[in-house]
């Protein structure tokens, strides 16, 4: 890892206790992260995929510290914020900020509009009470709503609207980083593409840095500079996008590959069937988390856990035995 790495994360672990009996004693963890490594570029975008649960919202939201890792390194700007107290994490996050994945439920219905994207403004303190209506006026101009409409309410808009609000309230405070979480999921299919170029179109203009959550591999592969693969709490394939997405390695990225839907009918692809379920991430198999589920799991597979290991120039792969010869 670089020095210079814009965020980088280092054996970031999440583990939520469950309690149980009389006493509510802990009787076991769920492991949502794991030990995950990552790295950030200035001025990309990580796109971070894997199966509903694998624990891809609560990394990005243990690497702005919204919750509390259970252990690990985060260094934002070559800064180890790990140590940093409530009034130091209030100030950094100026500097990073977050859309949720539910504009109708990450908006507070009993507010206007204008209230909810100069929120921000309140809560740090900056700017009196005429130029914050200027900038949240200003902002709503930028993400394509109209500045007039900053007195309605938030039910009085659509969904693809409820998110560019969303996204106003992001970029009120001119962040470096922004952790996108599922944030076109709640919307219709001929929305989503307006939010994503308009999020592109934000990053260009205002030199943004994102960590693009989704579960949708169409998606990412549209938004995305590299690609981070995410299975049972840890990272198992990261690459550049063509990479990833040209020639995967790893069985379960094959297998996520083969299951999305493409848009030519008379294209053919083999699907590849896994079988059982998702582990639970109480009860975490030993060894590599895939090989219960892999097709091409042996017994080494069994015994410890692979560790991201550089295929080729930028591409890293967690398996012992990654599908090369079949590219």
């Amino acid at each position: 890892m670089n020095n210079n790495d814009f965020l980088r994360v280092e054996n970031l672990k999440k583990h939520f206790p469950l309690r149980s009996g009389f006493f509510r004693g802990i009787s076991a963890y769920v492991k949502a992260v794991d030990g995950v490594d990552l790295t950030v570029q200035k001025g990309e975008t990580l796109g971070l995929v894997g199966e509903s649960g694998c624990g891809k919202t609560t990394l990005g939201r243990c690497i702005l510290r919204l919750l509390e890792p259970t252990e690990g390194r985060i260094f934002f700007e070559q800064q180890n914020i790990m140590g940093h107290n409530h009034a130091r994490m209030k100030k950094l996050r100026q500097d990073m900020q977050i859309i949720f994945q539910d504009p109708y439920s990450s908006l507070d219905p009993r507010k206007p509009v204008g209230h909810i994207i100069g929120e921000p403004f309140v809560i740090h303190g900056v700017y009196d009470r005429k130029e914050r209506k200027n900038r949240v006026k200003a902002l709503m101009e930028v993400v394509g709503l109209r500045p007039e409409q900053l007195n309605r309410y938030p039910h009085e808009f659509s969904g693809g609207q409820r998110q560019r609000i969303c996204v106003a309230r992001a970029l009120a405070l001119n962040p470096k980083l922004v952790i996108a979480d599922e944030p076109v999921s709640a919307l219709d299919v001929s929305i989503q593409a307006q939010i994503l170029n308009l999020l592109i179109q934000l990053q260009q203009e205002f030199h943004l840095t994102y960590v693009f959550i989704s579960h949708d591999l169409a998606v990412v592969k549209h938004i995305s500079n590299r690609v981070a693969v995410m299975y049972l709490g840890r990272i198992v394939e990261l690459a550049g996008n063509h990479l990833l997405y040209g020639r995967p390695l790893h069985p379960y990225t094959q297998a996520l590959m083969s299951a999305a839907p493409i848009a030519d009918p008379l294209s053919k692809r083999d699907k590849i069937i896994l079988s059982g379920d998702v582990p639970s991430p109480i009860r975490i198999p030993p060894g590599c988390r895939f090989y219960p589920r892999c097709p091409y799991a042996r017994e080494t597979c069994q015994q410890e856990i692979p560790q991201l290991r550089e295929m080729e120039p930028g591409h890293y792969v967690a398996c012992y035995f990654p599908r090369i010869e079949e590219r």
